[in-house]
């Protein structure tokens, strides 16, 4: 009887030697950076409304950030890419279009960011005003 306790305690103390450590850290998946976050909204809804497929037969401006055929020739030259005109109702290539000039500029700035994107002129303050209207919203 006492070979039979003298066995269970000690495999006790081994499985409890053997067992994982109940002392550890979690850490959570982090969050994701997007500083262009609330100014994508922003433009979305100024463009478009978020209509990823609008389209405006006048300018030839496609999708969410109504990107110009100008705008993909310049990008495709400047990346290598070659992105069409079509493809910018798919959102993640329009996306990646709007956040390379984005980028360009940096996050900081998000005015000129929004005028250059619209192109040049009076116009962008227009369009400035309506964007930030749907910033302040955010």
């Amino acid at each position: 009887m006492k070979k039979m306790i003298a066995i269970a305690i000690l495999l006790t103390f081994t499985l409890y030697a053997l067992a994982p450590n109940t002392n550890t850290i979690s850490i959570p998946e982090a969050e994701e950076i997007n500083p262009f976050k609330d100014l994508i909204s922003a433009i979305g809804w100024v463009e478009c409304q978020y209509d990823t497929l609008a389209y405006n037969p006048e300018e030839e401006a496609t999708g969410y950030f109504q990107i110009r055929p100008i705008r993909v020739k310049d990008y495709n030259k400047r990346t290598g890419s070659n992105y069409t005109l079509q493809e910018m109702f798919e959102y993640d290539k329009a996306e990646r279009v709007f956040l390379f000039y984005a980028s360009q500029i940096g996050p900081y700035d998000l005015e000129r960011i929004a005028k250059s994107w619209n192109g040049s002129g009076p116009m962008t303050i227009e369009y400035w005003r309506k964007v930030n209207i749907q910033l302040t919203k955010n």
